[in-house]
């Protein structure tokens, strides 16, 4: 059996595209919003992002939104807390399906729980995010300000 890819008639590929899942923690404190530092990750290391992560095998987007709360920087949050912001469709990694959730209520004390990755937690201004992000969660975080429930980026 050879691995043939058969074109349809207008061109596209037969076979379906997977697409990665992520999870985007936009967690409010008033105007503020909590990014963490990346580091020893082998990408973007020094650059602020959102608590994020993938989604796991029979997981919700809501329940990976928690988890990845709880595990990266201590904080429970309750279904109902967790608001759709934004979903980004990003060409990362040949292709992700990149969800931004905003919470503003939530149980616990943020704090660093993963110092092997993140050098540290701080509280930015949306109005005046860090200088050094990552490019598609700056757009994303523009594009959340600016009322855009849905964005395209790298395509």
């Amino acid at each position: 059996m050879t691995d043939t890819v058969t074109k349809q008639a207008h061109g596209s590929d037969t076979r379906r595209h997977k697409v990665t899942g992520d999870v985007h923690l936009v967690l409010r404190r008033g105007d503020d919003v909590l990014f963490g530092q990346r580091q020893n990750t082998g990408f973007e290391d020094g650059a602020w992002h959102l608590p994020s992560g993938h989604l796991e095998a029979d997981e919700s987007v809501i329940a990976a939104l928690i988890r990845e709360a709880d595990e990266e920087i201590g904080v429970t949050i309750k279904p109902e807390d967790v608001h759709f912001a934004h979903i980004m469709h990003n060409s990362s990694s040949g292709g992700r399906m990149t969800f931004f959730f905003t919470v503003r209520n939530w149980q616990g004390e943020s704090k660093n729980q993963e110092p092997d990755k993140c050098a540290e937690l701080h509280w930015f201004s949306a109005d005046e995010l860090p200088e050094h992000m990552i490019d598609y969660c700056r757009v994303a975080m523009q594009s959340i300000a600016d009322g855009n429930s849905f964005s395209v980026y790298g395509w």
